[in-house]
């Protein structure tokens, strides 16, 4: 996801905000895995298990995904870097506390004098696109190195987790992140990517947001997946609402 703001941020400060940004959510996710706080105790060795799995899946997902906003942006002579929010690290870290996740622990800025609708758009697409190319790398790595690969994604978000191997759990951990994030990030709500898509190309945006409904499809049962994008909307919104009154 990104944003433009009319700031430049330093190299460094950039790295160590992004790399901040991808601590706290990989700690969100893990205490998100074991059911949240009330479980830390008895699930313990769970949520230790789920820490480089997490931390894996997220630097892929996340930090690659803010990388190309910032690349391609950069491509069109703009200035972009990561920068975290304070609120929303707190944020985050509160809802996982609970056993849920509301993710916004910042964003990619970017200051330009002028985008045109179809460079704001290709800017704004090449984050989900990232995190659909992730998935599809790790969809065939899945399919290559595992029997019955798909229905096992489930297991590593259930009690059956150690029925599968670390690294197993690992691929389906990326799959399901990466998608998640894609799809998120494509919801037509400002400042979400699937805005200034929409705005852009509504025949891009529309094939692209289909195809990731489809692959998202694939690794979560589609009862969970409806229910998911209503939880997704209202997050979408409260995201919205708060980076309009933030910035």
């Amino acid at each position: 996801m990104q944003y433009y703001m009319r700031i430049e941020v330093p190299r460094s400060r950039e790295i160590k905000e992004i790399l901040l940004a991808d601590v706290v959510l990989t700690f969100a996710f893990s205490l998100v895995m074991i059911g949240g706080i009330q479980n830390l105790y008895t699930l313990l060795p769970l949520f230790i298990y789920f820490l480089p799995i997490s931390f894996i899946a997220v630097s892929l997902s996340f930090i690659l995904h803010e990388l190309m906003h910032k690349f391609i942006a950069e491509k069109y002579g703009a200035i972009a870097g990561f920068r975290t929010s304070t609120y929303g690290l707190a944020i985050t870290l509160i809802t996982s506390l609970f056993g849920f996740l509301i993710g916004i622990p910042g964003a990619t800025i970017i200051y330009t004098n002028y985008f045109s609708r179809k460079e704001e758009g290709i800017v704004s697409i090449a984050g989900p696109l990232t995190n659909f190319a992730i998935f599809i790398v790790f969809l065939v790595i899945g399919l290559l190195s595992f029997h019955n690969f798909l229905p096992s994604v489930i297991l590593t978000f259930s009690n059956e987790v150690f029925k599968l191997s670390f690294f197993h759990n690992m691929v389906n951990m990326v799959l399901f992140i990466s998608i998640l994030l894609a799809f998120f990030n494509m919801l037509p709500i400002y400042p979400l990517d699937g805005s200034k898509v929409l705005r852009w190309n509504k025949y891009i945006y529309f094939s692209t947001e289909l195809l990731i409904f489809v692959l998202f499809s694939l690794v979560v049962p589609l009862i969970s997946l409806l229910i998911g994008l209503v939880f997704m909307l209202v997050v979408a919104y409260i995201f919205s609402a708060f980076y309009r009154g933030l910035f």
